[in-house]
């Protein structure tokens, strides 16, 4: 891959790389920024993850962007909490399933439980401004709570590589962070 850019604060602002092996001739990198504005206006996102068996789990969820990073919740005992707490290696994936145009970007990392109620109470704020009144949740006790659902845990994905898939005019772009 060819390096196009580096920039920024480190952790926060990836190395940008093209790869002209699967990018049309005459493509570019698609910038960060672009990159991380389709993740902020996704609504719906597929997180996969491993199981302590070893075999792939794949389920769609809501996810939102805050400090830096991808956001989660899922409920203590489903099954993506199980897997992350023996392998906290995962994958976050959004786009468009069309072929001639758009964006889809995968985010991959270990994911963490968030349990301090500040950073939770900044989650929560992101998921209802993002999702409305359905997603609100309050922060106590290093969990977010849901007035009709019970209990959630909290995940952040610290972000070591991203891929974005460019269509239209096929590029693929990796950022390192």
């Amino acid at each position: 891959m060819a390096e196009t850019k580096k920039s920024g604060t480190p952790g926060t602002t990836p190395t940008t790389e093209l790869h002209p092996g699967f990018s049309e001739p005459g493509a570019a990198a698609t910038p960060w920024p672009t990159a991380l504005e389709t993740v902020r206006a996704a609504e719906i996102f597929w997180l996969s993850t491993v199981r302590a068996d070893g075999r792939p789990h794949v389920t769609p969820l809501l996810s939102v962007w805050v400090d830096d990073a991808p956001h989660f919740t899922t409920g203590p005992g489903e099954r993506k909490a199980l897997n992350l707490a023996t392998n906290p290696h995962c994958v976050l994936t959004t786009g468009t399933n069309a072929l001639g145009h758009g964006l889809d970007i995968t985010i991959e990392g270990p994911a963490e439980r968030v349990t301090d109620d500040e950073a939770l109470r900044r989650i929560a704020h992101a998921y209802l401004a993002k999702y409305g009144s359905d997603w609100a949740f309050t922060a106590r006790d290093g969990m977010l709570h849901h007035e009709e659902g019970g209990e959630a845990l909290a995940f952040r994905i610290a972000p070591t590589t991203a891929f974005g898939f460019a269509k239209g005019t096929y590029s693929q772009t990796r950022w390192r962070f």
